[in-house]
């Protein structure tokens, strides 16, 4: 933003400002694009010069970019971006990006931001740091695999211990399934599925720096 400072009516200096990047922003855009395979937009309310610069530095497409966009034009792109069948999460921290914050599919908020966002938003970063939000894709993903699993396995034995306890078995083999026995198995499939359920508490989050200080290869 310029900024044009006069004296009596008469301009006397002519001076920039800009915020700087977060720390960890250029990790964060880098690792969802490169690692997680997620496609990065950025929709801004700032003019398109400084929109044109953050997205240079943080190496986001062009046409990804939207410039001095109020808040039902960020409501409209997130749309715009559901209609093609995206799952569109969306970050914000303030005021202006609770509506699209409420219209994604995942919206997250900054702790540091303002109440009504945080108020609207799906997921909170309450230490504010971008790389919380890779963590949260991460877990997402980890949680949704352990349903998969658990009902694969409510599956499977349902459709093997069903008919038994039924009788299928009972006209061939003359085998039946006490109820204590069927009682058992149904306790134990339980077991599994809230075992597994709870290995999450021992997630620990993955590392984004390795000890060199770049981006860690190995990340999720």
């Amino acid at each position: 933003s310029t900024v044009v400072v006069a004296i009596d009516g008469v301009p006397s200096a002519i001076f920039s400002l800009r915020d700087e990047l977060r720390p960890e922003a250029q990790a964060v855009v880098s690792l969802l694009q490169d690692k997680m395979k997620v496609t990065t937009h950025m929709i801004t309310g700032d003019n398109p010069s400084t929109a044109e610069s953050v997205a240079t530095a943080l190496n986001i497409s062009p046409e990804n970019v939207v410039s001095e966009a109020l808040p039902w034009g960020k409501i409209e792109r997130v749309r715009e971006l559901k209609s093609r069948n995206h799952v569109v999460a969306f970050i914000g921290d303030g005021i202006n990006d609770a509506p699209a914050i409420a219209e994604a599919d995942v919206g997250i908020a900054l702790g540091a931001g303002t109440h009504i966002a945080m108020a609207t938003a799906s997921v909170v970063l309450v230490n504010s740091n971008l790389e919380d939000a890779l963590i949260a894709i991460d877990i997402a993903k980890k949680a949704f695999w352990k349903v998969r699993v658990n009902f694969f396995w409510a599956l499977c034995y349902n459709v093997l211990a069903l008919p038994i306890a039924a009788g299928a078995l009972y006209p061939a083999t003359h085998a039946k399934l006490p109820p204590i026995v069927a009682a058992s198995m149904m306790t134990l499939s339980s077991i599994f599925v809230i075992g597994n359920s709870l290995l999450l508490r021992r997630y620990r989050p993955p590392h984004v720096y390795n000890s060199g200080g770049g981006i860690e290869e190995d990340f999720p």
